[in-house]
C-alpha cells in the first residue's frame, strides 16, 4: 500500500533521467542516467571515485534523483561484467550501476543511435556545491583524435557553464534537429587548459558495443550496415596498390570540406567480407571503434583511418528493396519520414548535412527504382546543400547519374602510348596541377557560381581517380598508362578552365549591369531626384531582379534595359524642354 501511495503522489521535473551518483557517504561523484527503476549508466571512473569499483574499497554508492518529486536516494552496486575502463585511453569508462530497491519513477529511458558528427547538445552534471545539477551547452565536434572512440564536445560561448569534474556519466542530450530531446550518449572527460575548453562523450552505439544487456533501452538505427550481418571485421585488404589506391582518395575526401557525390565501381570487392570499402567505413563507426585497438589504427597506412563519426550512415543495398533503403535512412536520420520525394527533401534540409555511403546500388532488388527514385534525386543536389554521398556498385554505374567525384578503378585507355615516353615524376606533377585547378575552380563555384540562375554546372574532379591510376601505374613503371595519365590530366585541366570563364563572365556581366543600373540612378536623380514614382517603379524590379539568388541575368538584363530605356527618354525629353525655353528666352530679350 505505502509503495502504491508512494507511485501515486510522485511526480516528474524536466527529464527524470537524469541522476547524481555519490560515494556511501554522500559525495557527489558524477552524474548518470536512470534507464528504469532499478539500473543506471554511468562512467567507470566516476564509480572508481566512489571506491565501489570491483575490489573497491566498498561494494556500493548511493544514487540520488535530481528531477524527481519526492526525492529519493537509493544504494546501488556495479551489475557484474559492466565495469570497462582503461587507464591512460580515450576508450570505455562505462558502468551498469543495479539499485538495491527500485526508485519508483516507472520510467523507461532510450538511449539512442544517432549521428555525432554535428550538432548541438546539453548535460547536466554537479560541479561542486551544486547538488541538483547546472546544465551545459555544447557543440558535437567530431573525433578526438585518430585513435580511441570518443567524440569530442566544444563550448558553444565563452562564459557560459561548462562541463568540469562532476558531469562524467551524464546523459548527451540533443538539441533540435530530429533527435531533439534524446539522449545519444554520456559524457566521459573534461578538458580546461586557460582558455582552452573541451570535453569528450562516448556514443550510444559504443556504450551498446561494451555492455550488450542494454540494447533493450536503445533505439534507432546502427551508422553501419554495409558489412557482413555478423559484423566480423575485414581482413587485409590493403595489400595490393589498387585498394590502397582507392582507399585513401575517398577518405581524403571524406575527411576534407568536400561535399557533393562520389560514384565508386568497385568491380565485386564491396560484397565481400575484406572490401576495402567496408574497412574504410568501419574505421568511422563508433561501435566498430571499440573493437579495433589503437595499434591497429596508428598501425595502418596512412591516409587509410576516418575520423570517428565521419559517416554518419552506411548501408549495402544488395538484396534490398527501395522500401527497405528508404527506412533505414528514415530510421537512422530519425527522420518523420513519407514517401521517396518526401525523405529526399528531409535529408537534403537536414543539418548538419549528411554523409551517408550506400553500397552494392547495382545488386539491389529494384536497382533501377532505386536510383531513380531515391538515388539520382540526394546525387543531383548533394553538393549544393553540404552533403557527401558516396555511391558504391559493383559494376559501371548508370549512364547520367550526377556525380561531383568517379573513382573508377579500371585502367585509362592506352592507345597510342609508348612505354618509357612519361616518368611518375612527370604525371604526378600534372595531376598536382590539375588538383589545384579543380580546388580552384570548387571555391569559384562557391563563391560566385551559385549566385547566378543556369550556371555552368562544375566539372566532376577528376584528379582523385588519377591518383589512384598513378598510383598504380607507378607501381610498375615504365608503364603506358602514366601518359594516359598525363593526357587526361591536360585535358580536364583544361575543362576546370573553361568553367572558371564562363563564370567569370557571369559576374563581369553581373557587376556591368550592376554599374549601368547606378550610372542612370544617378543621373536620373540629378533631374528628377530621387522620389520619382513612374521611374522608381521600373528601377526597383531592376535592382531586386540583380540582388535575387539565383540571379536571372536574362530577365536582369531586359529589366535594367527598360529601367534606363525610360531613364534616358524621361532626360532627353527634359533637356529637351530646357532648350525650348531657354531659345524663347532668347527671342524674348
Amino acid at each position: 500500500m505505502a509503495y502504491r501511495e508512494e507511485m501515486t503522489l510522485h511526480h516528474h521535473r524536466e527529464h527524470p533521467w537524469r541522476v547524481r551518483v555519490d560515494d556511501d557517504g554522500g559525495t557527489p561523484c558524477g552524474a548518470g542516467v536512470l534507464l528504469d527503476d532499478r539500473r543506471v549508466l554511468t562512467c567507470a571512473h566516476v564509480v572508481r571515485l566512489a571506491g565501489a569499483e570491483p575490489g573497491g574499497s566498498t561494494p556500493r554508492l548511493r544514487i540520488s534523483s535530481v528531477a524527481c518529486r519526492p526525492e529519493w536516494t537509493r544504494t546501488a552496486r556495479v551489475v557484474p561484467g559492466s565495469w570497462v575502463h582503461r587507464d591512460g585511453t580515450r576508450r570505455g569508462d562505462v558502468a551498469l550501476l543495479r539499485l538495491d530497491e527500485p526508485a519508483g519513477c516507472g520510467i523507461r529511458t532510450t538511449l539512442w543511435k544517432a549521428p555525432v558528427s554535428g550538432g548541438r547538445v546539453r548535460v547536466y552534471g554537479f560541479p561542486q556545491a551544486e547538488p541538483y545539477g547546472v546544465a551545459a551547452d555544447a557543440e558535437l565536434a567530431g573525433p578526438a583524435g585518430r585513435e580511441g572512440e570518443w567524440g569530442q564536445l566544444k563550448q558553444v560561448r565563452a562564459g557560459d557553464p561548462w562541463i568540469e569534474r562532476g558531469y562524467s556519466g551524464a546523459g548527451v542530450m540533443a538539441l533540435g534537429g530530429e533527435f531533439d530531446g534524446r539522449v545519444i550518449g554520456i559524457v566521459v572527460a573534461n578538458y580546461v587548459n586557460g582558455d582552452a575548453r573541451a570535453a569528450w562523450m562516448l556514443p550510444t552505439e559504443t556504450v551498446l558495443t561494451y555492455l550488450p544487456q542494454i540494447a533493450g533501452f536503445t533505439g534507432g538505427a546502427p551508422a553501419d550496415r554495409l558489412g557482413p550481418a555478423d559484423g566480423a571485421p575485414p581482413g587485409d585488404v590493403l595489400g595490393d596498390p589498387l585498394r590502397l589506391a582507392l582507399t585513401r582518395e575517398l577518405a581524403r575526401l571524406l575527411d576534407s570540406g568536400w561535399s557533393g557525390t562520389a560514384v565508386v565501381g568497385t568491380g565485386g570487392s564491396v560484397t565481400a567480407g575484406d572490401s576495402w570499402l567496408v574497412r574504410l567505413v568501419r574505421t568511422a563507426d563508433p561501435a566498430a571503434r571499440a573493437t579495433v585497438s589503437d595499434a591497429e589504427l596508428t598501425g595502418a597506412p596512412r591516409g587509410t583511418v576516418l575520423a570517428l563519426g565521419s559517416i554518419d550512415a552506411a548501408c549495402s543495398a544488395r538484396g534490398r528493396s527501395v522500401d527497405d533503403v528508404r527506412g533505414y535512412l528514415v530510421q537512422r536520420f530519425g527522420l518523420p519520414g513519407g514517401d521517396d520525394r518526401t525523405v529526399v527533401e528531409q535529408l537534403l534540409r537536414r543539418t548538419p548535412p549528411a554523409c551517408l555511403v550506400v553500397g552494392s546500388v547495382d545488386r539491389a532488388r529494384d536497382a533501377p527504382a532505386l536510383v531513380r527514385n531515391l538515388l539520382a534525386p540526394l546525387a543531383a543536389r548533394a553538393r549544393s546543400r553540404g552533403m557527401r554521398l558516396v555511391l558504391g556498385f559493383e559494376d559501371r554505374p548508370p549512364d547520367g547519374l550526377p556525380h561531383d567525384v568517379a573513382l573508377d578503378p579500371e585502367p585509362l585507355a592506352v592507345a597510342g602510348a609508348v612505354v618509357g615516353g612519361v616518368g611518375a615524376a612527370e604525371a604526378q606533377a600534372a595531376v598536382g596541377r590539375l588538383a589545384a585547378a579543380e580546388d580552384a575552380a570548387a571555391r569559384l563555384e562557391e563563391e560566385h557560381g551559385r549566385r547566378f540562375f543556369a550556371a555552368p554546372r562544375l566539372p566532376p574532379r577528376v584528379a582523385p581517380r588519377l591518383r589512384v591510376r598513378l598510383a598504380v601505374a607507378r607501381a610498375t613503371e615504365p608503364n603506358p598508362e602514366l601518359a594516359a595519365v598525363l593526357r587526361a590530366a591536360a585535358a580536364a585541366r583544361a575543362e576546370a578552365a573553361g568553367y572558371e570563364r564562363a563564370v567569370r563572365r557571369l559576374v563581369a556581366d553581373h557587376e556591368d549591369l550592376c554599374a549601368v543600373l547606378e550610372l542612370h540612378r544617378v543621373r536620373a536623380a540629378r533631374f528628377f531626384g530621387e522620389e520619382d514614382r513612374r521611374l522608381a517603379e521600373r528601377y526597383a524590379p531592376a535592382l531586386r531582379a540583380l540582388h535575387t539568388v539565383p540571379v536571372d541575368l536574362v530577365a536582369a538584363r531586359e529589366l535594367v534595359r527598360r529601367y534606363t530605356d525610360e531613364a534616358d527618354r524621361r532626360i532627353e525629353a527634359e533637356q529637351e524642354e530646357q532648350e525650348e525655353q531657354e531659345e524663347r528666352g532668347e527671342q524674348g530679350g
